[in-house]
């Protein structure tokens, strides 16, 4: 749509929208409210972020943002955003080590998928094995630990969900 169409249908003027679709303005309230009943759209569509294009990551091609040599592996593969509720990463354990993680705020939980090997979640004083293909879920507001009491290195991937209310 032009910016002619926008500004007749809106009743916000021509300049007026350009500069805020250049971010040089800062548009009064009045003005946003002209331009949702105008497009016909709620303030919430009017400023949610744009759709996301689709995204590949591939852990062997990141660097790790936390390593301990020859022990454990940590990858972001998609870090906190604020208008998003999940948090995704990888992480690969090596025979006989483990991973020590602090909590990660109240009303959060996680959900623990093995692609390779087995892992024992240490969380709340118990423990829990948990091997390839199978997923795990926990409240991670507290101290956890992920070990590998295997032969072998185990992959998991960790999705650390927000809850709401």
């Amino acid at each position: 749509m032009s910016l002619d169409a926008v500004a007749e249908q809106t009743g916000v003027s021509k300049s007026m929208l350009a500069q805020i679709e250049k971010g040089t303005a800062n548009p009064s309230l009045g003005v946003l409210g002209k331009i949702t009943s105008g497009m016909r759209i709620t303030f919430q569509e009017l400023i949610a972020a744009p759709p996301m294009d689709a995204c590949l990551v591939t852990p062997e091609k990141m660097i790790p943002t936390k390593e301990l040599e020859g022990k454990y592996r940590v990858w972001t593969c998609f870090p906190y955003e604020d208008n998003h509720q999940v948090e995704i990463y990888r992480i690969d354990i090596e025979p006989g080590a483990e991973y020590i993680s602090g909590g990660h705020g109240e009303k959060t939980r996680e959900y623990l998928a093995v692609m390779d090997g087995e892992v024992t979640v240490e969380c709340r004083g118990e423990q829990h094995v948990v091997g390839k293909s199978q997923v795990f879920r926990f409240e991670t507001d507290q101290m956890h630990i992920y070990r590998n009491a295997t032969s072998d290195k185990v992959s998991f991937m960790c999705f650390f969900v927000a809850m709401r209310g």
